[in-house]
């Protein structure tokens, strides 16, 4: 093969990547990295990127910032919210950071948009606890981390999606998402 089919072919791999639909979640309880992973992966991926943080209403915020945890009422709304947005993403990649605890969560984000996949980053909880610690001005305090754990619901095998452990760096979370995404395609 010359050299001139060879760059066409690696450029028609790249436009083809460029031209794939990844509707993507990053998931996990707080502090497990999901806004810069979800911002790196969306980078890669040549996609947008939203922190579904962003997304919550002002009551949720408040509710956790007094030490409450959210219930499924509180985040009903929220998680709809977050589909949405996925959902619009026709023309493009969307990547969002996303707690989606639970399954019946990520039914919901599903719902408004289908062929959404979850990265769900996982760690240990003393990581989790080190990492909490050390984000300041956040609004979810380091007591709540507890409720998340119980009430997390780990991904099933008819969901789309792949753990990764969070004691790798978030440039290398990443990078093996977007391979994960890649040999998926």
């Amino acid at each position: 093969m010359s050299t001139k089919t060879m760059e066409a072919v690696a450029h028609s791999v790249e436009t083809l990547k460029s031209t794939m639909l990844h509707r993507v979640i990053v998931m996990g309880v707080s502090g497990c990295g999901k806004s810069t992973v979800g911002e790196l992966l969306g980078a890669e991926l040549g996609a947008g990127f939203l922190d579904g943080d962003s997304l919550h209403p002002q009551a949720n915020i408040d509710k956790m910032a007094a030490g409450h945890p959210l219930n499924d009422e509180d985040r009903e709304p929220w998680l709809r919210e977050v589909g949405e947005r996925l959902g619009l993403a026709e023309s493009g990649s969307m990547v969002i950071a996303c707690s989606a605890l639970k399954r019946k969560y990520r039914d919901l984000i599903r719902a408004q948009a289908p062929g959404t996949v979850f990265i769900h980053l996982h760690g240990t909880v003393e990581l989790l606890t080190e990492r909490m610690g050390a984000r300041p001005g956040h609004f979810m305090p380091v007591g709540l981390l507890e409720s998340q754990l119980a009430t997390l619901e780990l991904l099933e095998t008819d969901e789309a999606g792949v753990v990764l452990d969070i004691a790798a760096t978030p440039a290398q979370l990443a990078q093996e998402a977007a391979a994960w995404l890649d040999a998926r395609a």
